[in-house]
């Protein structure tokens, strides 16, 4: 028995490298990105950023089949790139500093980088173009980037699952304790010794 373990912990070691390897040699791998679901709340107009195809707002209902948005975040930092799931359009800066919405969603323009503030809101920032926020007006309208900063309550949204929906990635986080789930987690912690 102990050498079928010994056998399996190469086997494990060893299918690991091979994994290594295979995701680490192409940058644009697929497999290095991280997908999550989920709505972006808007902290200006109370509801949540929506992509309507080449349009872009933030009036979007909870749980509103627009307001759902595919984020795909690279293994190696906070640069993502935000699609809306019914559109599948991707949120993306122009030159002129105007969000649009993208089909083709590999350019620079339509990665963004996540700046997590102290007021437990996020921040998108454009990769491209530095100081250029993703942000909306009270009437839900995009900003134009060149006239957005991190301070501004325009720029801060928050990240929310979708009404009765979990992103089963995420749920440890969201998860409420009963006593059930506390008992679990001490037996996890501290099994009985016999």
């Amino acid at each position: 028995m102990h050498t079928l373990s010994m056998h399996e912990s190469q086997q494990t070691s060893a299918d690991f490298r091979f994994y290594i390897e295979n995701h680490t040699r192409n940058p644009e791998d697929l497999s290095r990105k991280q997908v999550r679901i989920y709505q972006l709340y808007s902290r200006t107009t109370g509801k949540h950023v929506q992509v309507m195809g080449k349009r872009v707002n933030a009036n979007g209902d909870d749980g509103g089949k627009f307001a759902l948005l595919v984020v795909e975040t690279e293994t190696f930092g906070s640069h993502i790139r935000i699609k809306g799931k019914e559109s599948e359009h991707y949120i993306c800066m122009t030159d002129k500093k105007k969000i649009v919405g993208r089909q083709d969603g590999r350019k620079q323009e339509c990665v963004f980088v996540e700046e997590f503030l102290e007021n437990n809101y996020t921040a998108l920032v454009s990769a491209k173009y530095k100081g250029c926020y993703l942000g909306f007006n009270r009437k839900g309208r995009p900003k134009n980037g060149s006239r957005t900063a991190q301070t501004q309550q325009e720029v801060h949204f928050m990240k929310r699952h979708p009404k009765g929906k979990e992103d089963p990635l995420e749920e440890f986080r969201f998860t409420t304790v009963t006593k059930a789930t506390r008992r679990v987690r001490r037996l996890k912690l501290h099994p009985r010794r016999n």
